[in-house]
């Protein structure tokens, strides 16, 4: 028998040896595979002097990668703080783009405290007080909280272009900043430091740039995160733009979300005399716009859903025929912390356009690198700075967490669907809103970014569903509807709970137990 004994326990640690030793293989070949890929967009670099610098020594500070919201935004912040900082963006025309265009109260008040707030004037921006909700008829109006703030304090929509073009021009007002068009190829690596840029000009020739610390931030399609963070991005939808002329929207200067099946459509002002139209189609194809099939999808599927005041306005402005798209994308931010180099702005994160946060989020996120910036006199022990920006991830976390969150959950609640639970969900949301008070404070303060709070998130996220459940079991229970209310609490959690898990639980809700959180700005020698 006990023979018997030794050979069941010899048998069971060969198979958990033979199962550890699989793994281990497993996790090697993962962590190859991240390795390969992280490296595609790195270069390395020959050391001279056992250092890597241009010829005559470092001449710059900072080297920023795209000159978008996030570029030209962070170009000037450094500037003004006296960084000698070089910005080289692929297309220095004025961009044209369907999002981007929508920047909320939060979003403003960073633009305040960063010294930029005249970038919204002069481009024929307009005041958004805030939303209106149109479902099977109804509508409800949800006004952002700005009874404490300055009058002049408000959301803004715009041409992304225009913005971005003041925002460019005040850059490079300072001395210290230097606008170059330029594609970055890759960045110069040596040691498992980012030393530098490889990039081609305009004429066509490749020239390098080196400096302590490099801050890519070229968009949505940039070609280097994958050197810097491990990417997983989605394509929940896509957007298809249009801008309707001389349109008189049923509120002015508030955003219209028209919950339409089987998705959202959007309509918010750019100018005094254009309004942004954005029909969202779930999924990554949309109708060929050169067959005249999106044209026939938007007037006999969307056209009937948009409400009368503007139906006129949008049959005219698919007419006309300037009709384009964009996919929406979502990434959390999962960055590899990198001696010499940092992410920013939608090469680091993204979330669901549906709440207009992308730029809210990457203005807070400006302010959190400055104030950490600002007391450091020297930027050259890569290392040292790498560890000491560590609390970056952490810091940037209420604001960015509670918005991307919100967009990513928002856009699955209001999105049409044939179960009965989701119906329910949906429904139970907009009535929620309905309520007033805080009932519709509260989610508007979370959307403009005035109160990022994520437990008030998660709170009002699960009261919405509690509510539904409410509305289900009253007056009298019926076993139907009671698995209904179950199925509507567990398809809630289903939505936010692995959302929160992709943005990091810890850091999210507990942020003073992540050791990086009291990271202090390194001695100076």
């Amino acid at each position: 028998m006990p023979d018997s004994y030794l050979l069941g326990l010899i048998l069971i640690s060969m198979m958990t040896l033979a199962a550890l030793c699989r793994i281990v293989s497993k996790r090697r070949k993962v962590n190859g595979i991240a390795s390969s890929t992280r490296t595609e967009s790195l270069k390395s670099v020959p050391t001279i002097d056992g250092e890597c610098r241009s010829a005559n020594g470092y001449d710059t500070d900072i080297i920023i990668v795209g000159a978008g919201v996030a570029g030209a935004a962070l170009a000037h912040t450094l500037g003004k703080d006296g960084r000698r900082v070089h910005v080289i963006e692929r297309d220095l025309s004025e961009p044209d783009r369907i999002v981007g265009e929508l920047l909320q109260p939060g979003g403003y008040l960073k633009l305040i405290e960063l010294g930029l707030e005249d970038c919204v004037e002069e481009i024929d921006a307009q005041q958004v007080f805030g939303y209106v909700i149109f479902k099977d008829g109804k509508h409800t109006r949800l006004s952002y909280p700005l009874e404490n703030f300055h009058q002049d304090v408000s959301g803004r929509s715009f041409h992304n272009g225009r913005f971005i073009k003041r925002m460019r021009e005040k850059a490079v007002s300072l001395p210290n900043v230097r606008l170059e068009q330029g594609v970055v190829t890759s960045l110069l690596e040596e040691k498992g430091t980012i030393r530098g840029v490889q990039y081609k000009t305009k004429d066509g020739h490749q020239l390098t740039a080196f400096a302590p610390l490099t801050i890519v931030c070229d968009g949505c399609f940039s070609n280097l995160r994958r050197s810097l963070c491990n990417p997983k991005v989605e394509v929940p939808s896509c957007f298809v733009g249009l801008v309707l002329e001389n349109c008189n929207l049923p509120y002015l200067n508030h955003g219209h979300v028209v919950l339409a099946d089987p998705s959202p459509i959007l309509f918010y002002p750019i100018s005094s005399t254009e309004v942004r139209c954005l029909v969202d189609v779930p999924g990554q194809k949309v109708p060929s716009i050169a067959n005249g099939e999106m044209a026939n999808h938007l007037k006999t599927v969307v056209a009937p859903q948009v409400p009368p005041e503007i139906y006129d306005s949008f049959v005219a402005a698919v007419d006309k025929g300037n009709i384009r798209t964009m996919p929406n994308r979502s990434m959390p931010a999962s960055p590899y912390p990198t001696p010499g180099a940092l992410l920013m702005g939608d090469a680091f994160n993204m979330r669901h356009p549906l709440t207009g946060g992308g730029m809210t989020v990457a203005l807070s996120d400006i302010v959190v690198l400055r104030d950490l910036l600002k007391p450091l006199r020297d930027l050259n022990d890569a290392p040292t700075l790498c560890k000491y920006l560590e609390s970056f991830y952490t810091l940037r976390k209420p604001v960015a967490s509670t918005i991307n969150t919100l967009a990513g959950a928002l856009y699955k609640v209001f999105c049409a669907s044939p179960d009965q639970a989701r119906k329910e969900m949906r429904q139970a949301c907009f009535d929620y809103l309905s309520l007033g008070g805080v009932f519709s404070t509260g989610p508007i303060s979370l959307l403009s970014g005035l109160n990022p709070r994520p437990l008030s998130l998660v709170l009002h996220f699960f009261a919405v569903a509690i509510y539904g459940v409410g509305r289900l079991l009253l007056p009298f229970p019926s076993p139907k509807r009671i698995w209904i209310g179950a199925r509507l609490i567990s398809g809630a959690s289903g939505i936010i709970f692995p959302i929160i898990k992709a943005e990091g639980v810890r850091q999210m809700f507990f942020p003073v137990t992540v050791p990086a959180y009291y990271r202090r700005a390194p001695a100076v020698k």
